[in-house]
């Protein structure tokens, strides 16, 4: 989801909810700690430079159960990043700490921002050696007629 898609949707919300994709929620008295733009400049496998912008929000719970985000406070948060940081329209990426701190791509299903699952690929799956999948057919489906039992051709 990209920061012009949530500032469209935080004006029709009551509250602000976030959950994970197995259900969880994000307890309800989470922060919003802080709001930027990641830039990250790397190289990949097969020598390609490559250009990365993302826009970040990290999720903290505190001990401060009674708190709540509104959605104006959020939208407030994120006019003044973008004023003061000079936040370009990226997709948004959500730092939430589990385990360890976990980086999750945002979605929304009507009624809550959903945390996606991130994952790991190559990006040069040409220059790095990965075979491509072999097409998997039935033998079955090969109407050979020539090669029936007893015919030598096995």
């Amino acid at each position: 989801m990209k920061l012009s898609k949530i500032k469209e949707i935080l004006p029709t919300l009551e509250n602000v909810e976030f959950q994970l994709e197995n259900g969880t929620f994000v307890p309800e008295h989470f922060h919003v700690t802080e709001v930027g733009q990641i830039n990250k400049k790397f190289i990949d496998c097969g020598g390609v430079i490559r250009n990365e912008k993302v826009v970040n929000f990290q999720l903290w719970n505190a001990d401060d159960f009674e708190h709540r985000l509104k959605p104006t406070k959020l939208l407030n948060i994120i006019k003044l990043s973008e004023e003061k940081l000079g936040m370009e329209d990226a997709e948004i990426e959500v730092e939430y700490q589990s385990d360890t701190i976990g980086k999750y791509d945002l979605d929304f299903n009507g009624k809550t921002f959903v945390l996606k699952s991130k994952t790991t690929a190559c990006l040069a799956q040409d220059a790095c050696g990965i075979p491509v999948e072999k097409q998997k057919i039935k033998l079955s489906a090969l109407n050979n007629a020539s090669c029936t039992p007893n015919s030598g051709c096995c």
